[in-house]
């Protein structure tokens, strides 16, 4: 049997809003249904308040999931969804009527707890979902892509929801996402999956500025990095880059040393707001910083366009100003921020780094 995750560690903090993030099939969600006890973990341990709970059944770990497809009663009204849980486990008519009207206050689903699923909108349906696990008070929430059925305006709203929720109950949240811009807007920290392993954990900015690994570094940040193969030049008193068909001087920071060596490859990151465009350039233009490219695609996007470009056979992206009267198939003078840059192993599996 394959396992759906291995050498799986970390440790979520106590109210700490935790991000899973990765691609299809990296083993996400086998992660939080082994969580939840939903599937059962062949080996390791699964620890909640300091307690091992692997042979607890789900109903016993006090744990609350909200799941991708809302899963609510058809026939019930979004008060008796609610409340379904509470009545199944006995709880007071008060208990009930206090804690979902304290849930639906909110979540603004006071007005709509007469009326059906099927009566309102998709973004509601999912606050009825949310909202039914809230009052559980549970010691931690798992959400299983709980947006991914919403459009782009909605998931926007219903995210700065969720900080917002968060930060009002003060609970242990673990989040499920194959959307990186999700991960890096809801998350405390991200661990990101890779074919059911982690690949690195740490705050958003941090995975963002020093990610781990060429993975790491191409799913944060959209548009993703640019990634250059390069051979190093040691010209005595400076550090080259070579591509083939544009040179870059690296910072004098990176003469210290020890990876990179006269002759070495290496693959150069760069994202692609710090490729600018020569015309609105405002720092200084030095030398080795500067390279011309060919434009291949003109993507408008409204505060800024990105530009896809070809130089010595490789392919990447720049955001520039909007205003730059850009024209297909012809040069393009950039500038890279080299103060910026990411480098990396010839096979990307590692990130060089001075720190």
């Amino acid at each position: 049997m394959i396992p759906g995750v291995h050498n799986v560690s970390f440790d979520v903090e106590d109210r700490e809003l935790f991000v899973l993030v990765g691609p299809s099939g990296c083993g996400k969600t086998t992660l939080l249904r082994l969580i939840a006890g939903l599937d059962d973990v062949s080996d390791g341990k699964i620890m909640i308040d300091k307690k091992v709970v692997n042979n607890d059944p789900p109903k016993s770990r006090n744990i609350s999931m909200v799941f991708q497809n809302y899963a609510l009663y058809p026939h019930m009204t979004v008060m008796d969804n609610m409340s379904f849980g509470l009545r199944i486990r006995g709880y007071s008519d008060d208990e009930i009527q206090s804690r979902v009207l304290q849930a639906a206050d909110m979540l603004d689903l006071v007005s709509l707890l007469h009326r059906k699923p099927q009566e309102i909108s998709g973004g509601q349906r999912q606050r009825v979902a949310v909202g039914r696990a809230i009052v559980r008070k549970p010691k931690v929430f798992l959400f299983d892509e709980p947006f991914s059925n919403l459009d782009a305006k909605l998931r926007g709203e219903t995210r700065g929801e969720l900080i917002r929720l968060h930060q009002r109950l003060q609970t242990t949240m673990i989040y499920v996402t194959h959307d990186q811009v999700e991960a890096m807007t809801l998350g405390d920290r991200i661990a990101v999956l890779k074919d059911g392993a982690v690949q690195q954990i740490g705050k958003p900015i941090d995975l963002y500025r020093r990610p781990k690994n060429r993975f790491v570094a191409e799913f944060i940040g959209s548009p993703p990095m640019n990634f250059f193969h390069v051979t190093v030049l040691d010209r005595g008193d400076s550090l080259w880059l070579d591509q083939g068909h544009f040179q870059l001087k690296l910072p004098l920071r990176y003469q210290r040393s020890e990876f990179l060596k006269d002759g070495a490859e290496a693959l150069l990151g760069v994202r692609p707001e710090d490729i600018h465009d020569r015309l609105f350039q405002t720092g200084a233009v030095t030398e080795g910083n500067n390279v011309i490219a060919m434009v291949q695609l003109i993507e408008p996007v409204g505060a800024e366009t990105h530009v896809h470009l070809e130089a010595g056979g490789t392919r990447f992206i720049a955001r520039v100003h909007p205003d730059n009267p850009l024209e297909m198939n012809q040069p393009m003078e950039l500038v890279f921020d080299l103060e910026k840059v990411n480098l990396f192993s010839k096979d990307g599996k590692e990130r060089l780094s001075l720190e």
